[in-house]
């Protein structure tokens, strides 16, 4: 998936979805973890396009 047609707010809302989907995850407390491997390279694809775009975002937490 390319993002380089994607205007900045749009990115920032992609990425801010993924990282409140984390979030959640790890706050329910439970063993099974619903956001895997592919959340995480669709997150890390925005990351890098927001960081070539020098964008400002809270990154996700990943440890949790």
């Amino acid at each position: 998936m390319s993002f380089s047609n994607a205007r900045d707010d749009s990115l920032l809302v992609f990425y801010e979805s993924v990282r409140r989907q984390v979030e959640a995850d790890a706050n329910s407390g439970g063993r099974y973890r619903f956001v895997g491997e592919p959340a995480r390279q669709y997150a890390e694809r925005l990351r890098e396009e927001m960081d070539r775009r020098r964008l400002k975002f809270t990154p996700i937490d990943w440890r949790r």
